[in-house]
């Protein structure tokens, strides 16, 4: 659950004083949101667009965008557009934001190292054709980032969620899912974006290249050494900021 967000009907909390009309701007664009007229993970349409939709000017829009985005509702991708991030409360949010609270680098990973080599195991031996090629457009768009740290992280945690649901067990699919979200809402991901240079980037990318090769020829041996080995530079690598 983020916490920069109030899910009362009052809609967000600013922290700062902003005009009248930029006020009713944000709290008409998150209550679309939090509707979900504008679901989680979508692109809300250009600020020209707003604008003339809601009668005001775009500078008035681009401000309330702005709001938006300092409380997390939203993040703008230069080039791309502006893309829904909330996600509203649901049962379980408040015990995985209590979980993420309490979990620290380290057991994230030990949990990865614990969850992932059965995980590709059974991925290997369990993918369809079809799962096989949507991760196969996954790892395509991975290969076309350079800089965007952001769009980075969504498509590699896109990669091992479908490597998960892969496995056939839902279950497990389930608990890793959880690592994704308890990833998310704890301060791995601002050591996560910290460490992501241009090289770094690189470097993830022919990994999971060498991975995909790996479940794509069902190589399980590979596999499972590959992912045991990308845990060990992942722990080395966690060890650096501390």
């Amino acid at each position: 659950m983020q916490k920069d967000l109030d899910d009362s009907d009052r809609g967000i909390v600013t922290g700062q004083p902003v005009g009248a009309t930029v006020q009713i701007v944000v709290d008409t664009l998150f209550a679309r949101i939090k509707s979900e007229e504008y679901p989680t993970d979508t692109r809300l349409p250009s600020e020209r667009t707003l604008a003339a939709e809601l009668g005001v000017a775009r500078n008035t829009v681009r401000e309330a965008l702005d709001v938006l985005e300092s409380q997390k509702a939203i993040r703008r991708r230069p080039g791309s557009g502006s893309f829904v991030t909330y996600r509203s409360a649901a049962p379980g949010d408040a015990a995985t934001a209590s979980v993420a609270d309490e979990t620290s680098p380290l057991h994230h990973l030990v949990v990865r190292g614990i969850l992932e080599p059965e995980m590709v195991r059974l991925a290997v031996v369990n993918m369809t054709p079809r799962e096989i090629n949507d991760l196969s457009e996954t790892l395509s768009k991975i290969e076309t980032i350079q800089t965007d740290v952001d769009a980075f992280i969504e498509l590699e945690e896109k990669l091992y969620t479908q490597i998960a649901e892969g496995t056939g067990n839902p279950l497990l699919a389930s608990c890793y899912r959880l690592t994704i979200e308890t990833y998310r809402q704890s301060f791995r991901t601002k050591l996560r974006r910290r460490n992501l240079t241009p090289k770094r980037m690189q470097d993830y990318q022919k990994r999971y290249n060498t991975l995909f090769n790996a479940i794509a020829s069902r190589d399980v041996a590979s596999a499972v050494e590959f992912i045991k080995l990308h845990l060990v530079e992942e722990q080395k690598l966690l060890l650096q900021d501390f």
